[in-house]
C-alpha cells in the first residue's frame, strides 16, 4: 500500500503543477491550454483507474 501513497502523491505533485501553470495564465494559446487541461484529466482518470485496481486487489484477498 506504501507504493499505492507514494505513486498517488508524485501524481498530485504533477496535476497541481499542471493547475498551477494554467491557473498562472501562462499557456501561449488556445492549444497549449486544451493540451495541459488533457493532461491533468489524464492525471485524474489514471488516479481514479488504480484507485479502483487496489481496491478490487483488497477485495479479492479479503475473499481468501
Amino acid at each position: 500500500m506504501r507504493e499505492r501513497a507514494n505513486f498517488s502523491a508524485l501524481m498530485h505533485i504533477e496535476r497541481q503543477k499542471q493547475v498551477d501553470f494554467v491557473a498562472s495564465g501562462r499557456c501561449v494559446d488556445f492549444a497549449e491550454y486544451r493540451h495541459i487541461c488533457g493532461i491533468i484529466r489524464g492525471l485524474e482518470l489514471a488516479d481514479q483507474i488504480v484507485d479502483d485496481l487496489v481496491q478490487k486487489m483488497e477485495k479479492d484477498d479479503d475473499e481468501f
